[in-house]
């Protein structure tokens, strides 16, 4: 059976790279993914699959039905959105939307997500149980996958997979990670209030903006300090805003940042963590301040089964030397977590770095994909679909 999907994946290539390349030309922002949609809707349709639209607002669903023998239900997920970035890369099919890219490789996820539904309709068997393939937008702001399950794209599902581009890791290979993924990610909006008054005379105002600086100064320094430095925590403050006049301090000033960390209980303990440090500073200045901890991202998790599963499947393949166990998880955050509150999954890297060019990371305005990795990403999701029923 590996044989035939490697034959079906290796002749649907040339198709696969134009669809890619459609979406990469026509990207669109989070939660306004409509003409991709109906692209990715059409492509469904015309397998003969039963497709939805418009769930979770601009995503699609559509199911490749089995024969029954098993009434468990393996979801496959990949994403749709781009990015507000200006495209550098110079390609051919390079974005027709000014300020707006494909830098996070959603258009090879859905292309892999569309080649995946083309090989399992094609295999001429049916499996035991149903395949539902999730299309989904707004990854970028962290909110597609709850719109998703807001309409029940997870309904009766068992177990769950996804993928996500690694230019790190060259394409021909893949990479696996037992356990955490990715981190937990939170919003963090802080408001300083001071008072203001004459630049001249600082004494008889409170400097909100001085006062923001020890905030910031002081969060960086007590995660080193105060925190575990065995258990990771990242604090940015991405925006920073307030004063009115050169000449006028200012009394107020907005901070907004992020939150990343691993260790569940790291998480837990953040908002008191960072509260007390503020309370603790702006009573030694006279200042008030305002802080919204918002509960954002939990950490990807990845099962172990699963990932035994897509390793296993992975290294018939491709080989033992083309896959990698990672070592380290990733700081950065996804919204896959969201599906996994409901159902076991993992998610996998699919190497797309170049062997000859310079590999930009994601989100950069040059990031380019070797989309030899598309196959990769088809075959080892499509196998290992075969191989849920018989493995678990």
């Amino acid at each position: 059976m590996l044989a035939q999907i490697k034959d079906l994946a290796a002749n649907l290539a040339p198709r696969l790279i134009e669809i890619r390349r459609h979406i990469h030309a026509h990207p669109e922002l989070s939660g306004q993914e409509y003409q991709t949609a109906a692209y990715v809707a059409g492509v469904l349709s015309s397998l003969g699959l039963h497709v939805r639209e418009d769930v979770g607002k601009t995503g699609v669903v559509a199911e490749l039905d089995g024969e029954g023998k098993d009434g468990r239900l393996l979801a496959i997920r990949t994403d749709m959105d781009a990015l507000p970035i200006v495209e550098r890369t110079h390609l051919a099919y390079a974005s027709h939307q000014t300020g707006v890219m494909h830098a996070c490789g959603h258009d090879v996820h859905t292309t892999v997500g569309l080649g995946t539904a083309m090989v399992l309709s094609q295999l001429g068997i049916k499996l035991p149980g149903t395949v539902r393939l999730l299309f989904q937008p707004a990854e970028e702001i962290g909110q597609g996958a709850s719109w998703m399950v807001q309409d029940k794209a997870m309904e009766n599902v068992s177990a769950i997979l996804g993928v996500h581009v690694f230019p790190s890791i060259q394409a021909g290979s893949i990479g696996v990670r037992y356990g955490a993924l990715t981190a937990a990610a939170d919003d963090v909006e802080l408001t300083i209030i001071g008072e203001s008054g004459h630049a001249a005379r600082p004494h008889e105002a409170v400097d909100a903006i001085w006062i923001a600086a020890q905030v910031i100064t002081t969060l960086q320094q007590a995660i080193s300090r105060t925190t575990n430095s065995l258990r990771p925590l990242v604090l940015t403050f991405g925006q920073i805003s307030g004063g009115r006049a050169p000449n006028a301090i200012a009394d107020q000033v907005r901070l907004v940042g992020t939150a990343r960390s691993l260790d569940p209980e790291t998480s837990a303990n953040l908002p008191a963590w960072i509260e007390k440090i503020v309370k603790g500073i702006c009573d030694s200045y006279g200042a008030r301040y305002e802080l919204n901890y918002r509960r954002k991202l939990p950490s990807v998790q990845n099962d172990p089964g699963l990932t035994q599963l897509v390793e296993t499947c992975a290294r018939e393949a491709w080989g033992n030397s083309r896959v990698q166990v990672l070592p380290e998880p990733s700081l950065g955050a996804e919204d896959f977590s969201m599906y996994l509150e409901h159902a076991p999954g993992t998610m996998f890297r699919l190497g797309v770095g170049q062997s000859e060019k310079p590999n930009y990371p994601l989100h950069h305005p040059q990031f380019v994909v070797d989309e030899s990795a598309i196959v990769i990403g088809v075959v080892t999701l499509a196998y290992a679909a075969y191989k849920y029923w018989s493995s678990f």
